[in-house]
């Protein structure tokens, strides 16, 4: 069981599961991405996979930065944790795992009438670490882009994986691709697989923060010849 972390701060997976998991891939250092990953990885061993950007050296210690901290705070310690740049491959339990290049866009935080947008940078927690990955394991290859803008040059060695997991709600807000840039990058690395990510999200005062039409998406990625599969929570695939 792979376990990726997405926009929400309660657990997808019921912690009775935890312990099935057997590798924890950390896309970025939005607390929403790995709220329980510290938890998960305990309850689990399971090992933990980040940008090396995401951990630091304090006191003789490497120390993430923390899942449920403010600001850019290293505080928590991982016993299983393996970390990578972009283009650098490791293996793991017999998972060869590669670092995508990966750009988050701004985030536009709304309450009421009151607005702030707060962009990337040294300073600031969002987007810190971005980084995709291309796994290889039993045969297949599995895309996950986390949360990123499009990136056409910096894409073109991803060719034809088994399975791309994209992110698609960035239309409005412009924090990842909209669907139409999603549909672009699915047409230039050939997926047969692909499955739509980041979108329709509750956070903060709104229901749909991500708002995307996954149906469009899906028939636009299927005109490709792609096979494209929305998932819902409990939702599961077996191709």
């Amino acid at each position: 069981a792979l376990f990726f972390y997405w926009f929400r701060f309660t657990t997808l997976i019921p912690k009775s599961e935890w312990n099935n998991i057997t590798h924890i891939l950390i896309t970025h250092g939005d607390p929403d991405h790995y709220w329980h990953a510290d938890r998960v990885a305990k309850s689990s061993s399971a090992p933990v996979i980040c940008n090396k950007t995401m951990v630091r050296d304090v006191n003789g210690k490497a120390l993430m930065l923390g899942p449920r901290d403010k600001g850019l705070a290293f505080t928590t310690e991982f016993n299983n944790l393996h970390t990578l740049s972009v283009d650098e491959c490791i293996e793991i339990n017999g998972m060869s795992i590669t670092g995508i290049k990966t750009t988050h866009g701004e985030l536009v935080l709304k309450l009421g009438p009151f607005s702030k947008t707060v962009k990337p940078g040294p300073k600031e927690r969002v987007g810190w670490g971005a980084i995709g990955f291309d796994i290889e394991l039993d045969g297949n290859r599995i895309v996950n882009l986390g949360d990123t803008l499009l990136l056409e040059k910096e894409w073109q060695t991803i060719i034809e994986p088994d399975v791309l997991m994209i992110p698609i709600g960035g239309k409005a807000v412009h924090n990842t691709m909209s669907v139409e840039e999603a549909i672009q990058a699915v047409k230039n690395i050939r997926p047969k697989l692909v499955i739509p990510c980041h979108y329709n999200c509750p956070a903060f005062s709104t229901k749909t923060y991500n708002p995307a039409d996954d149906e469009l998406f899906k028939y636009e990625v299927e005109k490709t010849g792609a096979k494209c599969v929305i998932l819902h929570q409990g939702d599961s695939i077996d191709e």
